[in-house]
């Protein structure tokens, strides 16, 4: 007889005394599945050969990821299909926090994902978030796929009876969830302390279950199991040598009394896959979830003998059928209830979800209809779920609103702005419903400030006004010919007003606006003292503008986004504008005056395409334009005077003027143009996990004439930019490094631009003023 056929069969005799049943009754097989985070994705082989030999367990026990994978596969998920979840879930965006840029409500975009930290003002105190994660994506994850089992109350209904472990983290007590909401007993199973929020239940809060009991085998033993099948990815304690980090430590210290008991649950076990010697990666790997589930597969195999040997033992009896419930591809609701919602908020909510009795919904679609919920900035996490009694289904939508006062901020830093600290004061319906005041400041070398208020108003809170003041004070490098000649110290202040119609509350809007411009230029030395390259004493540009507008975005992504497309149409006239000059020279006259009127057209455009998976193609094209009025007796010429109306190239970094744009390769306000037609083309590829490599080459037809000169030599520059006299051609190329780190993006960029005769550096670290 061959040997493995004689040890199966020496395996299968060893089992059968473990049971006090006899022969003629089907032994109660329990499978149970440990906590360890990411590792607990290497559960899912077991799965699997559980699923190929034909065993169905009467019971399955999980803590923390454990009851993510037990839970799916009680209620009727097969083993394939849950590694087809995991290898195919996005989870750095499941665990990375918040919405996607997607959700966000359009109005909401321009502070989304801007900040480093945030506190919330409540009761006169400050309070930081009490997790690291905002878990709003992995709750609504849970929900979307326990949603064939929102009929289910008691656990033992489901396909396979189930167990979740918490702990009740104000009493010390173990806590076995058994009945209730599938999606909530998953979970609080998986609330680790510090990195997801607590889950409040039954007047007390509840923390992952693997603070008193991260392998639950006696659960399974006091539930009647005869035979269990325990799947370890914990371990044991770690040694003293692997325990000289911070993290290592408080890991150890909150897992202490699970580790001190996980010898006693793992000798409990009939059959142990100990997954633990065999796994490479750490509690946090999420994103190495197929390498994860092929280790999972060794601990497996060591114990298929074992697993072959129980399948033979319960051929000869009847198993549970493991299938997923049921359910129609949409539902109907009757009656859809939101709770926890203030006043203030309640209306702009219920439009946004956009979500009505009456009315077939697919799981997306509510999901959809929750993620524009949370798209409005009012809410740290939005829990639903479906509430089906005998005579309605009930959507009930519950939300936890952010405190009325936040507070926010970042650092940076950049070789073009130095070092800086932004703060920010966000209030939600402090001047009214439906509204969002802020005040925010860039206390930098090149100090920034922005003060905006704007309110949804009509019955569907469509239409949105925003009054914004915004100011910035710069010393800014003046160059000629490409190389730098001199400082001045440049102002300017924009008070805008502008009335705004969402087309698509997530994607674009049109709108018209009145908007007031003040440019202020001074040499940094008193010309008494010491002349300057352009000998003025002073430059002071005002304007009047009415305009018109037109955003779309659908990028996925404030920062390394991997598809979506953004445009920004302008169309502005100017009602009034004036200069006011003065030359240092006593033979230069000064002017000031009103000047000719003058017309701005404007488009951007930017595409991504994903090519594959870790490569994302980046196409971009701009067209600036500027009218000018024939002049009238008195008039100046906005053309020739007008630097504040023009348009400004250079540096690696938006800035909150929209007339500046970035061009790699050009030093920061490099180029003041009057036209301007630019093509962009770059590759994003995902080198590792956060870190980015952008190769990207810049062409632009610039235009410091009238538009008619413009238009002449569009297709044919013969200029040198560096003159900034004629229509010229200006040609960058380049590389990026990038890499998402809490601190913000950190970007490392070498670039050549045309007419220069050196490679170009930019450092930028942070979240910048924009």
């Amino acid at each position: 007889m061959p040997w493995h056929r004689f040890l199966s069969l020496l395996l299968l005799c060893c089992l059968v005394p473990l049971s006090s049943v006899s022969q003629d009754k089907k032994p109660k097989v329990a499978l149970v599945l440990s906590g360890g985070g990411a590792k607990g994705i290497a559960h899912i082989p077991l799965l699997q050969a559980l699923d190929s030999l034909g065993i169905v367990p009467d019971l399955v026990v999980g803590n923390s990821m454990g009851s993510m994978v037990g839970g799916l596969y009680a209620m009727g998920y097969s083993g394939d299909s849950i590694a087809k979840i995991a290898s195919s879930t996005d989870w750095d965006n499941l665990m990375g926090g918040g919405i996607s840029l997607n959700d966000v409500t359009v109005e909401e975009e321009s502070e989304f994902n801007r900040y480093m930290i945030s506190l919330s003002l409540e009761n006169r105190k400050f309070r930081l978030g009490n997790s690291l994660i905002n878990d709003q994506n992995l709750r609504t994850f849970i929900s979307y796929l326990t949603y064939p089992a929102h009929k289910v109350n008691d656990f033992d209904d489901l396909s396979i009876p189930f167990r979740a472990m918490a702990t009740d983290i104000v009493n010390g007590k173990e806590v076995i969830l058994e009945s209730g909401s599938l999606s909530f007993a998953m979970r609080a199973s998986i609330s680790i302390p510090g990195i997801f929020s607590a889950v409040p239940y039954n007047e007390t809060l509840l923390v992952d279950g693997g603070v008193l009991n991260n392998f639950p085998v006696d659960v399974a033993k006091n539930l009647g199991a005869d035979i269990i099948i325990g799947s370890d990815v914990g371990g044991n304690m770690l040694p003293k040598e692997k325990l000289e980090s911070l993290s290592a430590l408080m890991f150890q210290a909150g897992m202490l009394n699970s580790n001190l008991k996980n010898p006693e649950s793992r000798a409990l076990c009939d059959i142990l896959i100990d997954h633990y010697p065999n796994l490479t990666y750490s509690t946090s790997d999420f994103a190495k979830s197929r390498t994860m589930m092929e280790e999972g597969k060794i601990a497996v195999s060591e114990n298929s003998n074992a697993l072959v040997a129980l399948a033979e033992r319960l051929k000869g009896f009847d198993q549970r059928t493991h299938q997923i419930p049921d359910v129609a591809d949409k539902i109907t609701l009757d009656k859809i209830v939101f709770k926890g919602i203030s006043k203030g908020n309640r209306t702009l909510v219920r439009e946004r979800a956009n979500l009505k009795p009456h009315t077939p919904y697919s799981v997306q679609d509510l999901k959809s209809g929750i993620d524009r919920a949370m798209g409005t900035a009012r809410f740290t996490h939005i829990n639903y779920g479906l509430q089906d009694t005998d005579d309605s289904l009930v959507f009930e939508v519950r939300g936890f609103e952010r405190s009325k006062h936040q507070f926010k901020g970042s650092l940076h830093f950049d070789t073009d702005n130095s070092v800086g600290l932004v703060l920010n004061y966000t209030g939600f319906n402090v001047l009214g419903t439906s509204s969002r005041s802020l005040a925010t400041i860039d206390l930098a070398e090149r100090p920034k400030i922005r003060l905006q208020h704007q309110a949804s108003f009509g019955s569907q809170k469509a239409w949105w006004w925003r009054a914004e003041f915004m100011g910035q004070q710069q010393k800014e490098k003046v160059f000629v010919l490409g190389e730098y000649v001199d400082d001045i110290n440049y102002r300017n202040g924009i008070f805008d007003n502008q009335l705004n119609l969402n087309l698509n509350s997530l994607i674009n809007y049109i709108g018209f606006g009145l908007k007031y411009e003040y440019t202020g230029l001074k040499p940094t030395i008193d010309p008494n003292v010491n002349d300057n390259f352009f000998q003025f004493e002073r430059y002071r540009f005002d304007n009047f503008e009415i305009y018109g507008q037109y955003r779309h975005n659908s990028m996925n992504k404030v920062f390394f986004a991997t598809q979506g497309t953004s445009i920004q149409g302008y169309l502005g006239r100017s009602l009034y504008s004036k200069v006011d000059i003065d030359y240092s020279l006593d033979s230069a006259q000064p002017v000031k005056g009103q000047t000719n009127g003058f017309t701005k057209l404007g488009l951007d455009y930017e595409v991504r395409i994903p090519v594959s998976q870790e490569t994302t193609l980046i196409v971009g094209a701009a067209s600036h334009f500027f009218f000018e009025d024939p002049l009238n007796d008195g008039d100046i010429s906005s053309l020739e005077f007008g630097l504040g109306a023009k348009y400004i190239l250079g540096g690696n970094i938006e800035n909150p003027r929209y007339d500046t744009r970035p061009f790699p390769g050009l030093n920061q306000k490099e180029v003041i143009a009057n036209q301007y037609v630019k093509l962009a083309l770059g590759t994003q590829i995902n080198l590792l996990r956060k870190v980015f490599l952008t190769p990207h080459v810049d062409l632009a037809s610039v235009g410091f004439g009238t538009f008619d000169d413009f238009t002449r030599d569009f297709y044919n520059p013969k200029g040198e930019w560096q003159n900034g006299l004629e229509t010229s051609l200006l040609f960058s190329a380049g590389s990026t490094i990038s890499y998402a780190s809490l601190l913000g993006p950190i970007n490392f960029d070498l670039s050549w631009v045309n007419g220069t005769n050196n490679l170009r550096f930019f450092v930028g670290v942070g979240y910048n003023f924009n």
